[in-house]
């Protein structure tokens, strides 16, 4: 950034850009530089930016600008914000409020607009892309690509402030430029793609994703020699480097250069494409419009469509929603009825993306089971039941707020519970009945979603996967076989069976690869951050187990923004920070969480929070109106963090209640059975409970 010359013209706050992919730099509305001042100006504003629009407290200024801070440092911080502030803002007048760079409480906080700052908007215009089609996506990354000016944070290398986040912007850079040389691929222009991607698997050997889509390129533009000279190099890269064979995506992939290679005749993998337009042409030509049939297949595309990653997930997330009401819309309950069932999409998380799309989706099914003639099939009965129960997982169809957490069980106050559960025992009981497999994965689906109804269930759920694994090996179910994989990696995570744990995720990588799953690796790359903190290897010293466990997180965090599961991400990243502080048995200081997004979790956060602040009379509040944990594979590990709250606070009643909801769950690992994180022994928790209760 340029911090010589003239001074230059008023900028209004609302015009001001900032760009931190690359060196730090500001610039006013007209383009040209804003001068900030000497490089700590510009460290303020950019450690202001990383906390993306939230309060930095003026200590946490001061502990990251030095490791040594100097006598007087927080007045120094005081003088950059108030000079920085004069650069932003030239015009603004004397004792007049900071529009941009405001102080709150005990700090300061940068508000530019969501689209003035250069990786906020990379990352919208990837999250973008990822809805659109390959030919439209293509232009959308390139665009984004090109905002980029250097590392992130350039100028700040060794700032630790910067470490996550540059790490972040780093891996999303790379995940843009392999999605961008795919949508070349896939929408005909390979040749595009080659170049690029032959640099970036040179600076980046170890990523298989480069290798792949550049021999995809090559063999797409008619080079079969050179995607096979490709494919061998990326073998001895990965063995001289890593350590490591091709993946099993890199391996099909050579198998079949080598089949063109012996059969040249045959037709070349552009033409699944052209079959495809073609044969998207002839059903447009021969279907009517708005035909039944119409419906009923663009349903089962949107099935297809939802387990091709984040943009196909979102995409069939929100056009269903569209065909169920279409569906309806005809008066033909049993067409409704077909046309919701077929969406059996594997779930393995627990807390749905959009709350009241489902509870739509619930609502329409139950006013279409209530329609349903005599003589409709019953395995279309089943699966609307199969559906309901997995629409109502967690508490989708709490409209209200939950019941307070220190409130005794009560059923008839959740009726909705009772109804989910009865639906996922009818479609499951009618599946065996009828000796459907594919029915029996559904209906095992929703029975999975529907068991969180009591902690300690992770060997109920082991169970469930273990059976759904064996029903999809032997009827070829794919989709079902990720589902029981992925259930299992949580579930022996929670009962402390690290190999067989290691050996489900080992085996849901493979399935990923070679059907093109790319969600199941998120859960897998959570996974194994999770195991560096629950077994780290005995030759690591405490340091380098630490070092291990921030950064396989941060490579799982980096996952959240393009993972399209907004249910699932959001409030994970905090929640990764909080771990190791409740393990210790200690209170989060609150400056090290001012910045700190919980999401969802924040009720059960936030006595913990006003404990490490000393406000222990609104912690007690606090714990007073926190509802109860939804049941879902969070609730362990958040009553976990009531239970310790209660006993520091005083709260005998919501302790009571703890120990009675944690007691199943003594011998786990808090959060283990999540697959995510773990906040220690359940037993730790349930032994301050039962002294605060005067059990």
């Amino acid at each position: 950034m340029t911090t010589t010359g003239a001074a230059t013209p008023a900028a209004s706050p609302a015009a001001v850009g900032f760009g931190v992919l690359g060196p730090v730099e500001c610039r006013d509305g007209t383009g040209l530089p804003v001068r900030l001042g000497g490089p700590r100006h510009r460290e303020v504003v950019a450690r202001l930016l990383v906390a993306r629009r939230r309060v930095v407290p003026v200590d946490r200024l001061v502990a990251d600008l030095w490791e040594e801070p100097p006598p007087g440092a927080v007045g120094a911080v005081r003088t950059f914000v108030a000079e920085v502030r004069r650069a932003l803002e030239p015009g603004r007048r004397p004792r007049t409020p900071s529009r941009l760079l405001a102080t709150e409480g005990p700090g300061y906080v940068l508000r530019p607009d969501p689209g003035a700052v250069d990786a906020w908007h990379f990352e919208a215009e990837v999250a973008r892309a990822a809805g659109l089609a390959p030919a439209n996506a293509a232009p959308v990354l390139d665009a984004a690509l090109a905002t980029w000016r250097g590392p992130a944070y350039a100028d700040f290398p060794g700032a630790r402030w910067a470490h996550a986040e540059r790490a972040r912007l780093a891996e999303l850079r790379l995940h843009a430029v392999e999605r961008r040389a795919d949508a070349l691929i896939r929408s005909g222009a390979p040749r595009e793609a080659v170049w690029d991607l032959d640099a970036h698997v040179a600076e980046h050997p170890w990523r298989e994703d480069g290798w792949h889509l550049l021999a995809t390129a090559l063999l797409r533009s008619g080079r079969q020699g050179d995607a096979l000279g490709v494919l061998r190099r990326a073998r001895r890269v990965l063995a001289d480097q890593l350590g490591a064979d091709p993946g099993p995506g890199l391996a099909r992939l050579e198998r079949e250069v080598l089949r063109q290679a012996d059969h040249p005749d045959e037709a070349a993998p552009a033409a699944g494409d052209e079959v495809w337009s073609s044969a998207a042409a002839a059903y447009e030509g021969s279907v009517p419009a708005r035909s039944p049939a119409r419906l009923e297949a663009t349903a089962s595309l949107l099935r297809e469509l939802a387990v091709t990653g984040a943009g196909g997930l979102d995409a069939a997330r929100r056009h269903r929603a569209a065909a169920v009401a279409a569906a309806e819309r005809t008066g033909d309950a049993e067409l409704a009825a077909r046309v919701i069932g077929v969406y059996d999409v594997p779930a393995v998380w627990t807390r749905v993306d959009d709350p009241e799309a489902a509870r739509t989706v619930v609502r329409t099914a139950e006013r279409v089971l209530a329609r349903l003639p005599g003589d409709a099939p019953e395995t279309v009965r089943a699966r609307l039941l199969a559906s309901v129960a997995v629409e109502s997982r967690g508490d989708a169809l709490a409209e209200g707020a939950l019941p307070p957490a220190a409130d005794p069980p009560g059923s008839l106050r959740e009726p909705w519970r009772h109804r989910a559960q009865q639906a996922a025992a009818e479609a499951e009981s009618a599946a065996r009945r009828l000796h459907d497999a594919s029915l029996l994965a559904f209906a095992l689906n929703g029975t999975f979603l529907q068991s969180f109804a009591h902690c300690g269930q992770a060997a109920r759920r082991d169970a469930i996967g273990a059976e759904l694994v064996q029903l999809a090996r032997t009827h070829g179910l794919v989709g079902p076989e990720v589902l029981g994989r992925l259930t299992r990696v949580q579930a022996l995570a929670g009962l402390g069976d690290l190999p067989g744990a290691d050996h489900q995720a080992t085996a849901a990588d493979h399935l990923a690869d070679r059907y093109e799953r790319p969600l199941a690796r998120v859960f897998t790359t959570w996974y194994r951050a999770l195991r560096t903190t629950l077994a780290t290897p005995a030759d690591l010293a405490a340091t380098e187990a630490v070092e291990a466990a921030e950064a396989a997180y941060a490579e799982a965090v980096a996952l959240l923004p393009t993972c399209g599961m907004p249910g699932f991400a959001t409030g994970l990243p905090a929640l990764t920070r909080l771990a190791p502080v409740v393990r210790t048995g200690a209170l989060p200081a609150p400056e090290a969480f001012a910045e700190a997004d919980w999401g969802p979790y924040d009720p059960w956060v936030r006595p913990l929070l006003l404990l490490g602040d000393a406000r222990p009379d609104e912690a007690r509040e606090a714990l007073r109106t926190a509802p109860r944990p939804p049941h879902d594979l969070m609730a362990e590990p958040m009553w976990c963090l009531l239970a310790r709250a209660a006993a520091l606070a005083g709260d005998p009643v919501l302790a009571a209640r703890a120990v009675a909801v944690l007691s199943p769950a003594e011998g786990q690992q808090a959060g283990a059975a999540s697959g995510l994180l773990t906040f220690g022994p359940v037993a730790a928790y349930l032994a301050e409970a039962r002294e605060a209760a005067g059990g």
